[in-house]
């Protein structure tokens, strides 16, 4: 089965894709193109659905570069391929042709990043926490110490868990306005004492206030398109022992 990539227009000229689960080897609960290193999938499974994706961005599976998502506001200079120990952060910028840098997700947002202009990418994990704590907005700072300028950046949110399907609680809520009074306007009311939270208005609200020239979603939901994304909140609900991750990748 062909791999099925979601791009954007916006991101024209730069090699890019959000990969959705089709084209995979993997199979159970990660039926699919499961590109997870810490999913209880089979190893050389996923090694397989990791060499797919080089493929489809022509370049060699050694030259994928990722990190240790941890949920955090940390963010990595690639410098060249992959040696060692994976660093813990949450994106990753880079001015060197050739190199992919790699983000995965199962809900959260896959943020891709680039400035034509100035030869530098970035991509950025941002579940909430990462997102509260200022991931977007040091990713576009990492991308200007580059040397990239910010109205020139270009940064797409890709498939991510829509506010329709991302119900939470009161303290949640308490959180984000406490941490600014205006956040109040990403939140919907549930039923009873529940909220629906847009992940995706408020990662763009923040990469707008990051001075960033173009922003924009795709639009895809992973929680409500399960043929397509994995999701674990809907895994949960499911109660599945585990879930896949989704693929988003960007290189010049």
């Amino acid at each position: 089965m062909n791999l099925e990539v979601i791009t954007a227009e916006a991101l024209d000229g730069i090699d890019h894709g959000f990969f959705t689960r089709k084209g995979g080897a993997s199979s159970g609960v990660y039926a699919g193109l499961n590109c997870g290193l810490g999913s209880t999938d089979q190893s050389d499974i996923v090694a397989i659905n990791r060499r797919r994706v080089a493929q489809a961005m022509n370049v060699d599976q050694s030259q994928l570069c990722g990190v240790h998502q941890v949920h955090s506001n940390d963010v990595v200079r690639i410098t060249g391929a992959p040696s060692g120990d994976t660093p813990r952060a949450d994106a990753l910028v880079t001015d060197q042709p050739e190199l992919a840098l790699v983000i995965l997700t199962a809900d959260c947002q896959p943020v891709l990043f680039a400035d034509k202009n100035a030869g530098v990418i970035g991509a950025a994990h941002a579940g909430w926490r990462g997102a509260i704590d200022g991931i977007l907005e040091r990713t576009v700072e990492e991308m200007v110490a580059l040397g990239a300028t910010r109205e020139n950046i270009t940064a797409v949110i890709g498939p991510s868990i829509s506010q329709s399907a991302y119900e939470v609680g009161p303290e949640f809520l308490d959180d984000f306005i406490a941490h600014d009074p205006d956040n109040v306007q990403f939140f919907a009311s549930g039923q009873g004492d529940r909220y629906m939270f847009n992940l995706p208005a408020f990662g763009l609200h923040c990469l707008r206030k990051a001075g960033v020239g173009h922003a924009e979603w795709t639009r895809h939901c992973t929680y409500a398109d399960p043929a397509r994304f994995y999701s674990y909140r809907r895994s949960v609900h499911k109660k599945e022992a585990d879930y896949g991750r989704l693929l988003s990748t960007i290189r010049l």
